[in-house]
């Protein structure tokens, strides 16, 4: 039987990562099921994942999202599925928990 995971989003440090800064507060080193990451987003770089699926919730902020070759705006209370091999990058500076299935791996984040 699993453990539950406890964790206080002050209690972990912010990383630097491809779409900006990251608090990983639940990592695939927790679980490899899924990963809980708060992220402030400013430009981000165009990605995809060839495994994990992504759901983003907007915290806060502005700014647009490309979805492959749709563009949708973003704002606060929105939620955005993004299946795998879908590209995605956000323009403008929003704050945004994503909820990665499986748990995101460096190896399965690839950059046209």
């Amino acid at each position: 039987m699993e453990e539950s995971i406890i964790r206080h989003v002050n209690d972990v440090p912010a990383i630097d990562c491809a779409c900006g800064k990251s608090t990983r507060i639940i990592t695939r080193k927790d679980t490899a099921k899924l990963n809980l990451h708060r992220t402030v987003i400013t430009d981000s770089k165009r990605h995809y994942h060839k495994e994990t699926t992504e759901v983003y919730y907007i915290l806060k902020g502005e700014g647009r999202m490309e979805l492959d070759e749709k563009e949708i705006d973003l704002r606060p209370g929105q939620c955005i599925y993004i299946p795998p091999g879908t590209r995605h990058q956000v323009t403008g500076n929003i704050e945004t928990l994503i909820v990665g299935v499986p748990a995101f791996d460096d190896s399965d984040e690839y950059f046209d």
